[in-house]
């Protein structure tokens, strides 16, 4: 059920142009508790994007560093103001190919699941513990998986209608192996246009294993960035890990 060609930098060089349209605004609040955790030390971000983050961060004069595996994306920060001012490393950020350590690393907007494999995802708690400050802290913003949202391992979802636009999220599901592989389909006068994404999602619990794995733990989780207690009823998390034994 995989995507044919479907590599690292898919989902970033189909969307480039169209990522800012679609996320126009940050959570204010987010980079008051991203610039908090960072302290007067750096930080760095896994999927950098167009900057949506790290450019507001900069703006709280912290140093951002980051990694992404779409060219395209980061052509797309570099044209913002400030945008050449953030180190840029490509790659599959799994591998967490940065130099030296950091009082913050983070990843938000679900990106974690961009990596579409377990091992990927246990590799990368590893290498970001490898590259954090004693006292440094990894922060994680993902969705709480809710497999109700498939019928029959699949779902079709028209996110807008109007005379001259259907926009259409299409999604398989594989329960086995946590994958789910997804287009969103742009129909516009007979045109068609399509944005495909795979992602491999865990749960909480899997997380803060994979955490442990690393040689981490979990400080702090909330369900929102206004830092609301985590809940069973919560969507998503904000969860916050740092080093289990402090060195």
């Amino acid at each position: 059920m995989a995507m044919d060609s479907y590599t690292d930098e898919t989902y970033g060089e189909r969307v480039a142009n169209d990522y800012d349209d679609w996320y126009k605004d940050f959570d204010q609040d987010a980079i008051t508790l991203l610039a908090e955790l960072a302290r007067d030390g750096r930080a760095l971000e896994l999927g950098v994007g167009t900057g949506r983050i790290a450019l507001p961060l900069l703006g709280k004069n912290v140093e951002v560093h980051d990694l992404d595996a779409s060219q395209s994306m980061v052509a797309k920060m570099r044209s913002k103001p400030n945008g050449d001012r953030v180190p840029v490393n490509f790659g599959n950020f799994a591998d967490v190919a940065a130099d030296g350590q950091f009082t913050l690393i983070y990843v938000v907007l679900n990106t974690f699941f961009a990596l579409t494999s377990q091992e990927e995802q246990v590799r990368c708690f590893r290498n970001v513990s490898s590259h954090l400050t004693p006292d440094g802290c990894f922060l994680i913003e993902a969705f709480v998986p809710d497999q109700t949202r498939f019928n029959h391992g699949q779902t079709v979802w028209a996110t807008n209608v109007t005379t001259k636009n259907v926009h259409l999220d299409v999604s398989q599901h594989d329960p086995v192996t946590q994958r789910v592989i997804s287009q969103k389909v742009f129909l516009r006068d007979g045109s068609v246009h399509l944005y495909p994404i795979e992602i491999r999602y865990a749960w909480p619990s899997e997380l803060d294993l994979m955490a442990q794995l690393a040689g981490l733990r979990l400080r702090q989780r909330w369900s929102n960035w206004q830092r609301e207690p985590f809940t069973s009823e919560s969507t998503k998390h904000i969860s916050v890990y740092e080093r289990a034994a402090r060195q």
